[in-house]
Parts: C-alpha cells; sequence; structure tokens
C-alpha cells in the first residue's frame, strides 16, 4: 500500500493561506485572493499546523488508507497549483496544420473540412507558438502551451484537445504531448513486378 498519506504537505505562508471550514479545506492565494476548496471526507482529519498540513485516517482498514492518499494528494495539488500553477505542453506534427488563437478561443485547421474551435475554461490559459518548416523539423508546425492552478481542469484540456487528432503510427502527423515518444510503423512496399 501507499504511504503517501503519511507525507506532510509543507506551504508558503507568505503565499498560500490555508484554512479548515467545516469538512472543507480552503486554499487562498495572497496576491489576488484566488481560493481552491478540496473536499475533505468526514472520517478523515485534518491538521494545519505552522505551515505543514497533515491528514490522519482513524484506522488501517482498505478504504480508509485509500480515503488517506487521495486527501493528502487533492491538498497537495491545491496547494501546488496556487503556489506555482501547472502546466501542459502539446505539438502539432503535420504539413498544412495550424493553430491560432482569436479572442480567448483556439481555431485548429488540422486536414479536416471544418475548422476545430476549442473554448477553454476561464481558469486556463492558452498560448500558441507557430514554427515554419526548417532543415531539422519539417513536420512541427505549432505548440500548444496550457497554464492554469487547477491540475485536473488544465490535464482534461490537454487531454481533450490531443484526443481530436491523436498522432499516426505512420508519419507522426497529429498532436501529442511535448517529449511524448510516438511508436512508429513502416509502411507497406511495393512488390516487385513479375515476382
Amino acid at each position: 500500500m501507499s504511504r503517501i498519506g503519511k507525507a506532510p504537505v509543507t506551504y508558503d505562508p507568505q503565499k498560500v493561506k490555508v484554512e479548515m471550514q467545516d469538512h472543507r479545506l480552503v486554499v487562498t492565494r495572497l496576491t489576488d485572493s484566488l481560493a481552491n476548496v478540496v473536499a475533505v471526507h468526514p472520517e478523515m482529519r485534518v491538521d494545519i499546523a505552522e505551515n505543514r498540513i497533515v491528514v490522519e485516517r482513524p484506522s488501517e482498514s482498505k478504504s480508509h488508507k485509500s480515503l488517506h492518499g487521495l486527501t493528502r494528494s487533492l491538498i497537495a495539488n491545491a496547494v501546488e497549483g496556487l503556489t506555482s500553477g501547472y502546466r501542459k505542453v502539446l505539438e502539432v506534427y503535420g504539413v498544412g496544420y495550424r493553430v491560432v488563437l482569436e479572442d480567448r478561443k483556439m481555431v485548429m485547421q488540422l486536414g479536416f473540412s471544418h475548422p476545430v474551435e476549442v473554448h477553454p475554461p476561464a481558469s486556463v490559459t492558452l498560448s500558441v507558438q507557430s514554427f515554419t518548416p526548417s532543415a531539422d523539423n519539417q513536420y512541427l508546425t505549432s505548440r500548444i502551451t496550457l497554464e492554469g492552478w487547477d491540475k485536473q481542469t488544465v490535464g482534461e484540456l490537454a487531454a481533450k484537445i490531443r484526443a481530436v487528432k491523436n498522432p499516426e503510427p505512420y508519419k507522426g502527423k497529429g498532436i501529442r504531448y511535448q517529449g511524448e515518444v510516438v511508436r512508429r510503423k513502416a509502411g507497406k512496399t511495393a512488390k516487385a513486378v513479375g515476382a
């Protein structure tokens, strides 16, 4: 079993304020009063002391161990999101593929008969960097950066954008995470005439 629930969550009191309200842990960023609320199961106990948050479980049962690790992870994600934020980078590969930002919406031309529009939630900011084909990189056309304070929202939006055009295994065209390795396949080879 994972012992992640026993590790205390440390935070910087100069950047965030942490307090318990009923069965909710409220993490507030001091610079702009942005708050993230984590629902805490009634059987879990959360102690806040100085710059540490400790989650304790009432017993060694399997369900309590699961809740212990989950609660600690959700609290750690909330603190990290408001302290340093989360970021995902996607890369678009394919000749003729284009991605542009128009106000708050992103428009992607990915070889379909129509452009694909993405409307991000208010908590996520998008930025797009376009590339021109070069000798080293002929197929990378755009890089999309998603940034936000909620780990789940950033990850979910990145997964939805990637699912619009998954990378295909022959030429590698499509949308992939930065650093993702796409397993490539060899294409069909033509038979010799008369064989």
